[in-house]
């Protein structure tokens, strides 16, 4: 099994849970969903707020209905999985 930690941009990745936009994610409508649980995306970075440096923030794309990967979003780890769940959703954008 898979671990996030191991992964590095460009990896599969998946949501562990629906993903909404907190108001971040630029022309996208605060709290409307980006990623259903269970829906692929691409890890695109890694790091962490300026704040809190101790906590990872992972910067993943996640793909639509048609397969393309939509905007960039950051997630918490606990949000995200990197084997793909039983059971997936459609995509929310």
């Amino acid at each position: 099994m898979t671990s996030i930690e191991n992964l590095k941009p460009g990896d599969m990745i998946f949501a562990a849970t629906d993903v909404y936009n907190d108001g971040s994610v630029p022309g996208v409508e605060t709290d409307a969903c980006i990623a259903f649980a269970g829906a692929r995306g691409v890890l695109v970075n890694t790091g962490h707020l300026e704040e809190n440096p101790d906590r990872v923030l992972l910067l993943v794309r996640f793909e639509d209905a048609e397969l393309n990967l939509g905007p960039a979003v950051a997630c918490w780890p606990d949000e995200l999985s990197a084997e793909a769940l039983d059971q997936q959703n459609d995509a929310c954008l």
